[in-house]
C-alpha cells in the first residue's frame, strides 16, 4: 500500500501509457487491415442468381424514393427483389402494386398478421428469405439505395468460391451540413472499422441489415434467427455473431458496393437507434465482447487519464505519447475514410475523438436497457 501512495503519479502515467499501448495495437494490428486493403482484382465473371430482401413497414414515403434505385440495378443475371410489406397501415400496398406493373422482378409479399411472441422485423425477414427463390439473398432496407447500378453485382461476386457463405458491406449515411449528421457519420465509419477490420482479421462478429449479403443455407443451418427471436433486434449483428467465421466470410470494400442511409434528423431519434443497436450487443459471444469491451474502456480513459497525466506527471513526457499515439491514429483514420468515401471527416479527427468519451457515457445505459420490442 505504501508502494501505491508514494507512487501515485507514476502509476496513473503508466495507466495513461498503457491505454495509449493498446489503443496502437488495435490501430495498427486490426484497423489498418481496413486502411490499407487492397481489393484483389477478380480473374473470373461468373455472376449468381440473386434475391434481394427488403422489410418495410409504413414506409411508402421512402419506397418511392429508394426502391427504384434497387429495381434499376445494371444485373443481367436472374434476380428478384422482395418486398415485406409487413402489416402497413399508409399508401405502401398501392405503391407497391403501381412498381410491379413496371418492374416484372418485383415480388411483393403482403403481411396481414402479427406474429406476437416474434418481436422485431424477424419473422417478415425469415418469410421473405424462405421466399426467396435464390440460395444468394441480399438485404437491405426501405430507407436505404444503392450507391451505384452497381451494388447487386458488386455485392454477389465476393461470394466467387464455395467456401464464402457471408458478405459483410457497409452502409454510410447521406451527406448533410449539420453537427448532429457528422457525429453520426463518424460514429458509422468508427462502427465499421471495427467490424469490418475484425472480420478482415478472421474474428467476424457483426454485420448490419442495411447492407448484408448471405446464403439461405447458413441461414437454414442455424435454424435462422430461432436462438434469438425473444430479442426485438439482432436479425443482422445476432446472426452473424453466430453464423460468421474465418473462413466463410468476406467483407466488400468497393464503393460501387455501398448502400447510402437515410441519418435521423435529430438527436433523440439518434438515440433511439442507438440504443437499439447497443442492446443487442450484450447477447454476443463472450470473445468478441472481451476485444470490444477492451478497445471502448481504453478509449473511454485515454483523455481523462491524458489530463491528469499532464496535471500530476511530466506533462511533456504525457503529450509526446499523446503524439505516438495521434500521428498513428491519424495515418490509419485517413486511409480507412478514403476508403469508406468519408474524407470530409478527416480535419474534424481530433474533436471526433473526444467526442467519444462522451458518446460512451450516453449510450452505455443501452447495454443494460430493456430493447423495445418493435422495430419500428
Amino acid at each position: 500500500m505504501t508502494f501505491f501512495i508514494e507512487n501515485w503519479r507514476l502509476l496513473i502515467f503508466i495507466a495513461f501509457a498503457t491505454t495509449a499501448f493498446l489503443q496502437i495495437f488495435y490501430y495498427l494490428f486490426f484497423f489498418s487491415r481496413l486502411a490499407f486493403h487492397k481489393q484483389k482484382k477478380i480473374e473470373t465473371s461468373q455472376t449468381h442468381p440473386v434475391s434481394v430482401v427488403i422489410c418495410a413497414r409504413d414506409e411508402a414515403g421512402n419506397l418511392a424514393t429508394n426502391l427504384p434505385g434497387v429495381l434499376v440495378q445494371d444485373y443481367k443475371t436472374t434476380h428478384e427483389v422482395i418486398v415485406l410489406n409487413d402489416n402497413s397501415y399508409d399508401d405502401s400496398k398501392y405503391l407497391l402494386e403501381e412498381l410491379k406493373r413496371t418492374f416484372k422482378q418485383l415480388n411483393v409479399i403482403e403481411l396481414t398478421q402479427e406474429a406476437k411472441l416474434i418481436p422485431g422485423k424477424k419473422y417478415p425477414l425469415a418469410v421473405g428469405i424462405k421466399s426467396a427463390k435464390h440460395e444468394i439473398v441480399l438485404l437491405t432496407d426501405a430507407d436505404c439505395i444503392p450507391a451505384s447500378e452497381f451494388w447487386i453485382q458488386s455485392m454477389q461476386s465476393a461470394f466467387a468460391d464455395e467456401k464464402t457463405e457471408i458478405v459483410l458491406g457497409y452502409s454510410p449515411y447521406h451527406k448533410q451540413k449539420t453537427l448532429l449528421n457528422k457525429l453520426i457519420r463518424w460514429e458509422t465509419f468508427h462502427s465499421a472499422i471495427q467490424y469490418l477490420s475484425y472480420a478482415m482479421a478472421g474474428i467476424p462478429y457483426m454485420g448490419v441489415g442495411r447492407n448484408l449479403s448471405y446464403k439461405k443455407a447458413v441461414f437454414f443451418r442455424h435454424k435462422g434467427f430461432s436462438s434469438h427471436n425473444n430479442i426485438p433486434g439482432g436479425d443482422d449483428d445476432l446472426f452473424v455473431n453466430m453464423a460468421a467465421n474465418k473462413k466463410n466470410t468476406k467483407v466488400n470494400l468497393n464503393p460501387d458496393s455501398f448502400t447510402l442511409s437515410k441519418p435521423a434528423q435529430s438527436f433523440k431519434q439518434w438515440m433511439i437507434q442507438k440504443n437499439r443497436h447497443y442492446s443487442t450487443s450484450k447477447y454476443y459471444k463472450t470473445g468478441h465482447k472481451l476485444l470490444l469491451g477492451i478497445y471502448a474502456l481504453t478509449h473511454f480513459l485515454f483523455y481523462p487519464l491524458l489530463v491528469l497525466s499532464c496535471i500530476t506527471f511530466e506533462w511533456k513526457i504525457t503529450l509526446m505519447a499523446f503524439g505516438i499515439r495521434f500521428f498513428i491514429q491519424m495515418i490509419v483514420f485517413a486511409f480507412a475514410l478514403k476508403k469508406l468515401n468519408e474524407k470530409g471527416l478527416l480535419p474534424f479527427v481530433l474533436f471526433f475523438d473526444i467526442w467519444m468519451f462522451f458518446y460512451y457515457l450516453i449510450f452505455s445505459t443501452a447495454l443494460i436497457r430493456k430493447a423495445k420490442p418493435s422495430w419500428k
